[in-house]
């Protein structure tokens, strides 16, 4: 089933065949669909997405649940759907440098926004990356209109290296320095993992 990880405000679970239906409904608003890049896609091709998804090696893929709505007690087993309020995904996709992940968060349920969910999901999928594929560099392609993204990407230390007009996107990296790396492992102390 893959490993779970439980923050202060997140809990973050591997993306299953449970969570499909409420993902795909999410990939239904045109303002996400702009937002993340996407296409629309079809149920049954949101299954196999996520099949894929959970098979590729150089993706990894968690679905963000708000503790607030899991309450007190964490049961694995239970993908627990209605908690869910976005995903947080990392690619290791640049063959030139196979330690540098792309990383992307979405908080898809607008009450969900603004309370600092997102920002605990990409520290907390950042140390797992750190700790699990010895990443060196991340890097965040946002949309030059997603300001919100934009702002916390920022906050969090990662610079802007690029822009392409064509698309309207902004390239931003984090170096992982060993001041950065130690952080990113000290946080993951505080995190709870459940195999």
């Amino acid at each position: 089933m893959g490993v779970s990880l439980e923050g202060q405000k997140v809990i973050m679970v591997p993306y299953m065949e449970a969570h499909v239906p409420k993902y795909h409904l999410w990939m239904q608003d045109p303002a996400l669909l702009q937002a993340t890049g996407s296409e629309p896609l079809s149920l049954q091709q949101e299954y196999d997405m996520q099949l894929s998804w959970n098979q590729d090696p150089l993706k990894k893929t968690f679905i963000i649940l708000d503790k607030e709505m899991v309450g007190e007690k964490f049961v694995h087993v239970n993908p627990h759907v209605e908690a869910m309020v976005g995903d947080v995904n990392i690619y290791m996709n640049d063959l030139d440098d196979p330690q540098l992940a792309e990383v992307e968060i979405m908080i898809a349920e607008p009450k969900s926004r603004g309370k600092g969910l997102g920002k605990e999901s990409v520290l907390m999928m950042m140390a797992y990356a750190v700790q699990n594929f010895r990443i060196h560099v991340f890097r965040a392609k946002i949309g030059a209109s997603n300001g919100s993204s934009l702002s916390l990407f920022r906050k969090l230390g990662f610079k802007e290296t690029s822009y392409s007009e064509i698309f309207k996107e902004v390239t931003l990296e984090l170096a992982v320095t060993e001041q950065k790396q130690e952080e990113l492992l000290q946080l993951l102390g505080s995190v709870v993992t459940h195999a």
